[in-house]
């Protein structure tokens, strides 16, 4: 406004405090370049949250959103049918009663939330008998207010009154889908009503959709986060086993994560590309991702010492007994001041549920503790269920006044609990290049669309730390992987918040003393870990790479790459990063089949890696060769039966697991064959001791891969396993003929197509006749453009 009335009336005129600030604002700051954009966090259900589940529905149905947890329905619209609209609360399915004598559609499916019911929404359900319409109100029965910190509803009915009281208003038929049909028994509902598994729930929708009237779907299962707190309170038992995937079975499709949409089924990219990794840290064990198709899920049960040895670190924790927890390993000083101590604005950008308004609730107890004043800023809304948090709070020697929240150009100091956040637009409009100190967490936290493959999980957090740098000060900031610390040294990601802070105060970003922030820390909870957290930060702010070192892992090889497979990938190419890409994946074709199949692999990446070196130049060239090397590798490598054999008895998988849950860990496998499948078996089985004997009969057999003794090799699925070998070095070969420097990155992108084709069975099927009509298409954008010859031998 200064800078407008200045233009309008002269600077002259302006108040002193204007005329002030307008200096302090010069010179303009300099215009941001382009950068990437970067993926968007949005609030979503929590980690084995019911809402989950019982909220999809075919994509012909129609859908009221209505208040709740649920309505995060409307930020994800993949399989929750056709919405319709949101209500107010009480008004739900309200809505049809107006629409429905206008439209030819004769059914509608109203989500309703328990808490909501109880309030006001049965009064809904009741104008929808009165209405006469059809419709049904699926009832999303969890126990909990959830959106506002978990109360229990007022006025609660359990469900075999609320079936009763729904007979009497006239409500034609009720079904109870749940986790557990088994705690029904004996239970006495209204006749009206029947109880069903929760994974019968499409089926039992139709059937309701298929009744006039009004029906009732209730779905009881309760809440994540009400269960993991009753879980930490020892007030509900914890479940013993624990979901682990073989990441090298794992084919990273991301069916888990679209059957499950669970937020702790999270990409990791590996050696061997992009799988899927279980977040034990924020599991809830649900258990809902084992129903994707894939053979690469174990359930790990540790054995009773390992339990009694965390039942007893619970209990030290209850009676606030410190641990043993490792102290930094180098001597901490005083920071030196890096913000003005008059008054420092920060802005804390982070993720919903991990404390975001706990740190920003302590820092300002801790100026209070200094003799300093402070005022806070939370924005949040449907934050707490893992979406964007923004916590601002200005500390200042004299007493707040006027606004707190960060506007343009006015943050002193950017701690950025989630890098995603901190890169966000929003967030960096607050900071002044050349001016605010950032302090940013590096570890990417996957958002909702990078779980359900909507969204690519960036291989590196360079295009979000680019954004950062461009509008801050570079130099001066710091980039710190707190969530691998706080995981290494706490096995926990809550700490994460905490690190940030040690760092960011060693860095001298806040104008507290230590003792300020220690005792507002002991004022609060979990006391010695969030104490630890703090020292370990300032730590890695003060000397990183002894902090690197202390908590560096042991790493184990992916795989031996043995002398014989050095021997075959040195045909392929000179020493590099061609001949390290070959020889490790030589290595694992010898064991796989024999060492005449990693030859021909060799040779195949030979001749391509010459072909393109020679037409686009050695550095180009190496990019392509080496993006064809992997992608040959991962379809001669195809995982039959007797591969996921043999990989099951991988022993570097064995070693990691027994490295997390101790060696004498139990650990079954959960297989769906394709010929019981063939046979009319909709679920998997579950291998426990028989496994190892059965896994390595049929890795004895991997001689028969591909000969007419090969019974398994007669699947659909095989032959077109076994047919891509022959046609992707075709359509290489194609590219390759096409191939300039200046389309270069356009024939590696093509020959890198073949990454998406992932999965087992029907999805991989899929997903090949999706490469092939991807890849002719790329094929052809090429031919249009290319001014190289039309054909050339390989």
């Amino acid at each position: 406004m200064a800078k407008a009335l200045a233009q309008r009336i002269g600077q002259d005129r302006l108040p002193r405090t204007a005329t002030a600030r307008l200096a302090s604002l010069a010179p303009p700051p300099a215009p941001r370049i382009a950068l990437p954009t970067i993926s968007a966090r949005t609030p979503y259900f929590c980690s084995g949250c019911p809402h989950n589940t019982s909220t999809r529905t075919a994509d012909d149905t129609l859908v009221g959103a209505g208040i709740g947890c649920h309505a995060m329905i409307a930020l994800d619209g993949a399989g929750r049918g056709h919405q319709i609209g949101l209500t107010q609360m009480g008004g739900e399915g309200a809505q049809w009663i107006g629409l429905a004598p206008f439209t030819d559609d004769r059914h509608f499916v109203q989500n309703l939330g328990d808490g909501t019911f109880h309030h006001s929404g049965s009064l809904a359900i009741r104008a929808a008998v009165a209405a006469g319409v059809t419709m049904t109100y699926k009832l999303l029965y969890n126990d909990a207010v959830a959106m506002t910190g978990g109360q229990r509803p007022e006025g609660r009915l359990d469900v075999p009154a609320l079936t009763r009281w729904l007979a009497l208003e006239g409500v034609r038929r009720v079904v109870v889908t749940t986790a557990a049909p088994a705690d029904y028994r004996g239970v006495r509902l209204d006749p009206i009503a029947t109880v069903r598994h929760r994974d019968d729930l499409p089926e039992a929708e139709k059937e309701l959709a298929a009744t006039d009237g009004v029906t009732v779907l209730i779905h009881d299962d309760r809440c994540a986060a009400e269960e993991r707190r009753l879980r930490k309170r020892g007030q509900l038992p914890t479940p013993a086993e624990k979901v682990v995937i073989n990441e090298r079975v794992c084919e990273g499709c991301g069916d888990c994560g679209d059957v499950s949409t669970c937020l702790s089924v999270q990409p990791v990219d590996t050696t061997f590309g992009r799988k899927t990794r279980i977040h034990q840290a924020s599991c809830n064990s649900d258990f809902s991702c084992l129903k994707g198709d894939c053979p690469s899920f174990l359930l790990v049960e540790p054995k009773a010492n390992a339990t009694k040895a965390k039942a007893e670190a619970a209990k030290e924790a209850k009676d606030k007994r410190p641990r043993a927890i490792p102290q930094p390993p180098v001597a901490l000083t005083a920071p030196t001041p890096a913000v003005d101590g008059e008054s420092t604005l920060l802005r804390m950008p982070g993720i919903g549920g991990t404390g975001v308004v706990t740190v920003s609730q302590m820092l300002q107890r801790a100026a209070h503790l200094d003799g300093r004043y402070a005022a806070g800023l939370e924005q949040t809304g449907l934050a707490q269920k893992g979406g964007p948090v923004v916590s601002d709070v200005r500390i200042s020697a004299t007493p707040v006044t006027g606004a707190v929240r960060a506007s343009r150009a006015t943050a002193d100091v950017l701690i950025g609990f989630d890098l995603l956040g901190a890169a966000a637009d929003a967030n960096l409009r607050i900071a002044r290049p050349g001016h605010t100190i950032a302090v940013v967490n590096s570890a990417i936290v996957p958002t909702a669309a990078m779980v359900t493959n909507r969204v690519v999980v960036p291989g590196s957090p360079d295009d979000a730390l680019e954004r950062i740098e461009s509008a801050t000060r570079p130099g001066d900031n710091l980039y710190l992987d707190a969530q691998s610390m706080a995981e290494a040294l706490f096995g926990d990601h809550m700490p994460t918040n905490m690190l940030l802070v040690g760092a960011a105060f060693q860095r001298g970003c806040l104008p507290l003393t230590e003792d300020a922030i220690e005792g507002a820390i002991r004022l609060g909870t979990a006391v010695e870990k969030n104490l630890a957290a703090f020292r370990w930060g300032r730590a890695a702010a003060l000397d990183p790479e002894a902090v690197r070192r202390t908590l560096a892992a042991p790493e184990r090889p992916v795989l031996e790459v043995t002398p014989e497979a050095r021997t075959v990938a040195a045909t392929a190419a000179g020493p590099g990063t061609l001949q390290d890409t070959v020889a490790l994946r030589a290595a694992d074709l010898i064991a796989y089949q024999d060492r005449a199949y990693a030859e021909r692999y060799a040779t195949e990446v030979e001749q391509v890696a010459a072909t393109a070196r020679r037409r686009a130049g050695d550095e180009a060239g190496e990019r392509i060769a080496v993006a064809y090397a992997e992608g040959l590798h991962k379809l001669m490598a195809y995982k039959d039966e007797y591969e996921v054999a043999r990989l099951h008895l991988d022993t570097v998988e064995r070693a990691r697991i027994a490295d997390e849950f101790g060696a004498d860990a139990d650990v079954s496998v959960l297989l769906h064959p394709p010929a019981l499948r063939a046979l009319g078996m909709k679920r998997k089985i579950r291998l426990r001791r028989t496994a190892p004997a059965l896994f390595s009969l049929l890795r004895a057999l991997r001689r028969l891969r591909g000969t007419r003794l090969d019974l398994f090799g007669y699947a659909e699925v095989r032959r077109q396993e076994r047919a891509l070998i022959e046609e992707y070095p075709r359509l290489v070969r194609d590219a390759l003929a096409r191939l300039t420097p200046g389309n270069a990155t356009a024939v590696e992108d093509l020959v890198r197509l073949v990454e998406a084709v992932r999965g087992y069975e029907d999805i991989k099927l899929a997903r090949v006749e999706e490469f092939r009509a991807t890849a002719r298409a790329a094929l052809d954008d090429l031919t249009a453009s290319a001014d190289a010859p039309a054909a050339v031998s390989v």
